[in-house]
């Protein structure tokens, strides 16, 4: 039996996953009211919808703290791993409206890549930490990518930065805002991918995907400097 697996079998495991899921929301809940929001380019989610379609949501996995309370009660679909960290990870944001399609870029990415297809087709936004689940920080992976070819939905890119925070030394550098910050929501222009793309076309896509981000990365910045003003 794996080990991203043998876990559930554990009374002890399954207790903490749920003890931990149920602290995190609420500390990040009561965060969340905290803070403040300035925000911009959230027209493009508007006009996907208008469109008959579903945004596939594209950020960096430091910044999912934020993303999950601000994007909360829209019943995205994400990808969570299957191992421990998964499962009170899937616990957290599922209390905060979120779906989960259990796998990894590393393990099980395939099949939770289907069920992203899958609940597209009946409607629902995906959201992709895209250089998750281990990096390397800031460099994006193919899903999202792969995910609008084979759905015909835009690929979305955002960015969120917060005036005052903690940065964990982890490898993605998540940062967590400090209670009453000013976070910034950068939304850049959504993309598709054509249904016929090839393996070059994913690899322009994906570094489309990736220089956009940097391109909101520096506008959430300066939204936050206007702020200040």
């Amino acid at each position: 039996m794996s080990a991203n697996v043998s876990w559930r079998s554990s009374r002890s495991k399954r207790l903490q996953a749920f003890l931990i899921s149920t602290l995190g929301y609420r500390l990040i809940a009561l965060l969340g009211t905290t803070l403040r929001w300035r925000t911009e380019g959230l027209e493009h989610v508007d006009a996907i919808v208008r469109a008959g379609r579903q945004p596939v949501m594209a950020f960096w996995h430091g910044r999912i703290l934020p993303a999950t309370y601000y994007f909360r009660r829209r019943g995205i679909v994400v990808i969570t791993s299957e191992n421990f960290d998964g499962e009170w990870i899937a616990g957290i944001i599922e209390r905060f409206g979120y779906a989960t399609a259990r796998g990894s870029t590393s393990r099980g990415g395939r099949k939770a890549l289907l069920q992203l297809r899958r609940e597209m087709a009946a409607g629902k936004p995906a959201g992709f930490t895209i250089d998750g689940p281990r990096g390397p920080a800031r460099v994006a992976q193919p899903g999202a990518v792969w995910l609008a070819k084979a759905t015909g939905n835009p690929v979305l890119p955002f960015h969120l930065e917060a005036s005052s925070h903690w940065t964990l030394h982890s490898w993605d550098r998540t940062q967590i805002p400090k209670p009453f910050a000013t976070v910034a929501l950068a939304v850049g222009e959504p993309f598709s991918v054509p249904a016929d793309a090839d393996a070059t076309a994913i690899e322009q896509g994906r570094q489309l995907l990736e220089q956009r981000l940097q391109t909101l990365e520096a506008r959430a910045h300066a939204m936050l400097l206007e702020k200040r003003c």
